[in-house]
């Protein structure tokens, strides 16, 4: 957010054209005729962001294994409420922008930003049960999933197979090498590089590659817990009846039996899990802020009302506020109603309501969608603008209504114990 506020007021500063700048300077990597050159811009989208849906699809396997998607009865709300919440957004900016230049944009309002959403539920915090952050998190992971086929499907240019046949190549022999028990990360860094090199090349959006890497890393520890638990009392009882050296510098035997112990640590966790705690503080407090300050700026010459008022900034504005709120509440309630969901015993609709206000968070993905739509001018301006006003309304009125839930829910029981 902090970044988000820089890139704004830089923009508009008299030193706007230094901004601007920065952002279109372009950097070319080559080997031998093979070169690629891009602006910097491009580079922090194509190549960061892909590194971030990485971690965005390690996090969907993670939970389609053994998180909050991993069984139907598990699935079935926070799935209802993330497709209400992408159908209704982009029907409210279709409404406002059918026929038009604008129209394009549809998928803009259809994304949630799960760190931020997720942020700002945090400043809840005890006030917030662990129902809601499950809830919020797995619609927030559903609806990266439906962001991600929407790139796929709808924002590729033109294609070129021969590239996509190469990708395939590459994409195979990933899960090839997860079949074949390899778990080194340096395979799939090399196989996910080509994959990626090939999508950029093919017309489908360089992201892709991210969430299809993901998909195939290993999922399988080599050990079991009980199994680690068995080895690592073995261990530190060799440590601790090895003999020891002067000073600080442990023995032969010690050493031997502190790499066992990591070894141990190692095959005990699966790649996917090492590799999404690796790279989630990396995707967190790095690739997002240099994405917010490249891609939140923008200049208000127009004025900040006028921006407000265009039909693709009111698409993307009740979009995410209204719509998500809308197609959330509503197709929670459907699934509800209809018995294939089962609302937790701890949340309430006015629970569901005010998660629903937080879905309407965009930012990240929205900015992201916006820049594949629109790719410049006028209407990327617009756009950018909209979607900070929306987030920032989202955020502020989903905690708010939390937060009085939460304090008449403490109150009540408050005056529960005490009669």
């Amino acid at each position: 957010m902090f970044c988000a506020v820089v890139a704004l007021i830089w923009a508009n500063s008299p030193w706007a054209e230094s901004y601007f700048g920065l952002w279109q300077t372009r950097i070319t990597f080559g080997l031998g005729s093979f070169t690629i050159s891009k602006p910097l811009l491009l580079w922090i989208n194509d190549l960061l962001m892909a590194v971030f849906f990485f971690v965005v699809g390690l996090e969907i396997k993670r939970e389609a294994l053994v998180g909050e998607l991993a069984s139907f009865r598990q699935a079935a709300l926070p799935v209802a409420a993330a497709v209400g919440g992408m159908i209704a957004p982009a029907m409210c900016y279709i409404a406002f922008n059918l026929g038009t230049d604008g129209a394009r944009g549809w998928g803009i309002p259809m994304a949630t930003d799960i760190a931020f959403a997720l942020g700002v539920l945090a400043l809840l915090g005890s006030r917030a049960s662990l129902s809601l952050k499950v809830f919020l998190t797995a619609l927030a992971i559903v609806d990266d999933i439906g962001a991600v086929l929407i790139i796929a499907l709808f924002y590729t240019t033109e294609l070129s197979w021969m590239s996509l046949a190469i990708g395939t190549v590459f994409l195979l022999a990933m899960f090839a090498a997860n079949l074949a028990g390899v778990r080194h990360p340096i395979v799939y860094l090399i196989l996910g590089g080509g994959l990626w090199l090939a999508l950029l090349k093919s017309g489908v959006h360089a992201t892709v590659a991210g969430v299809l890497s993901a998909v195939t890393i290993p999922a399988r520890a080599r050990i079991d817990v009980s199994d680690f638990v068995v080895r690592g009392h073995a261990l530190l009882s060799e440590f601790e009846q090895a003999a020891p050296t002067p000073g600080d510098f442990v023995s032969e035997d010690q050493q031997a039996a502190v790499g066992g112990l990591e070894e141990a640590c190692e095959q005990v966790e699966t790649p996917l899990q090492r590799f999404e705690h690796a790279l989630h503080p990396f995707a967190t407090f790095v690739i997002m802020p240099i994405f917010a300050l490249a891609n939140a700026g923008v200049s208000l010459d127009g004025g900040v009302v006028e921006s407000l008022t265009h039909p693709v900034s009111l698409g993307i504005i009740v979009g995410l506020f209204a719509g998500k709120q809308l197609g959330v509440t509503l197709f929670a309630w459907l699934a509800v109603r209809s018995g294939v969901a089962v609302m937790p015993g701890d949340l309430t609709w006015r629970h569901i309501h005010g998660a629903s206000c937080l879905a309407g968070i965009g930012f990240t993905m929205s900015l992201f969608i916006g820049a594949l739509a629109f790719g410049g001018g006028h209407l990327l301006s617009l756009s950018k603008v909209s979607i900070l006003a929306a987030s920032l309304l989202s955020g502020l009125t989903g905690w708010l209504l939390l937060r009085i839930i939460s304090d008449v829910s403490h109150r009540s029981m408050t005056s529960n114990i005490a009669d």
